[in-house]
């Protein structure tokens, strides 16, 4: 497989925030007849796209096999997962999810030979890391899903150890688009705010104003995902989970940088109990080890970011 040909592409959890954003840039890059886009919700999101749609549980191996013995399937994106807040509501429904739908991934490639790519995340470290997290600060998470991070990280370094499965990750920090409302995590805010200050609306923050996040705007999450993905196997050290180079700042410097380009938005701060969540993880992390093997690097800051989301969402309410 060339770094740009020759690739069929399978993409799970093709609905969510990511994967809605990832099917645009692979197409672009592949060709949509390159990609099959499945979910467990149905849709019709992805006929101006003119990628092939299929409703999949992640959970039904045989039908999993199915598609990637029809399709002929070289890479799979494994995005499907029940995420941070949702997932403390249903622990049970989170681990089986998240758990059994990677292990059926790498147990048919390593039958069918494809390469994977299983996202981890910030959530696998926990309240003993503080500041910057490195690649190698311990992991102790507080929340189920960043149970099954850290499981899935585990399992990711096992399958291509011992069955030379051709598996690679990123630890996402919290994402920030325009596109797509997110689903369910504990970053959300960084999204929501942007929509309630465009709309004119007082937005009212679920953590408190001096919380501290890695944060990195979709593009350059995107960008990542693909550059690791195209990466030459033998340069990758890392299989779990790679940190990222992100922007770190708290929700009232984001709020200030907004107030910049919209001075009457207004905000307050009313913690709930995703806070608890957001004070176990790092204020950042760093990315070293991602830019050493495969040359990633952050293009946008606050500012920049902050930017193309007000122009961008402006532009998609007219």
């Amino acid at each position: 497989m060339g770094q740009t040909g020759g690739r069929r592409i399978l993409v799970t959890g093709a609905l969510g925030q990511i994967g809605m954003e990832l099917l645009e840039a692979l197409s672009a890059r592949y060709g949509s007849d390159s990609i099959i886009a499945t979910d467990i919700r149905e849709t019709d999101k992805l006929e101006n796209l003119g990628i092939k749609f299929h409703k999949l549980d992640v959970l039904n191996k045989v039908e999993l096999e199915n598609l990637i013995k029809d399709f002929e399937v070289n890479e799979v994106y494994h995005l499907a997962a029940l995420l941070s807040a949702s997932g403390e509501k249903n622990p049970e429904l989170c681990w089986k999810i998240n758990m059994d739908g990677l292990v059926n991934i790498c147990e048919l490639s390593r039958e069918y030979k494809f390469r994977i790519f299983a996202p981890s995340s910030i959530a696998v470290f926990g309240s003993d890391v503080r500041g910057v997290a490195s690649q190698n600060s311990p992991l102790n998470p507080a929340t189920i899903y960043g149970i099954t991070k850290v499981s899935g990280e585990l399992l990711a370094e096992y399958y291509h150890a011992t069955h030379d499965v051709d598996i690679r990750g990123l630890r996402y920090p919290g994402l920030i688009s325009w596109k797509v409302m997110p689903g369910g995590g504990t970053t959300d805010y960084a999204v929501e705010i942007f929509h309630a200050a465009v709309s004119g609306e007082k937005y009212t923050c679920f953590v408190n104003e001096k919380t501290t996040l890695p944060m990195m705007y979709m593009d350059d999450a995107i960008r990542a995902t693909i550059e690791l993905m195209e990466a030459p196997s033998e340069k990758l050290t890392v299989r779990g989970g790679y940190n990222l180079d992100c922007l770190s700042f708290t929700a009232e410097e984001l709020y200030s940088a907004i107030k910049q380009s919209i001075p009457t938005f207004e905000c307050d701060f009313k913690p709930d109990h995703r806070q608890e969540y957001a004070d176990s993880w790092p204020d950042s992390t760093d990315g070293t080890k991602a830019e050493i093997d495969w040359g990633y690097r952050i293009e946008y800051d606050l500012k920049s970011m902050c930017s193309v989301m007000i122009k961008s969402l402006r532009q998609d309410v007219q």
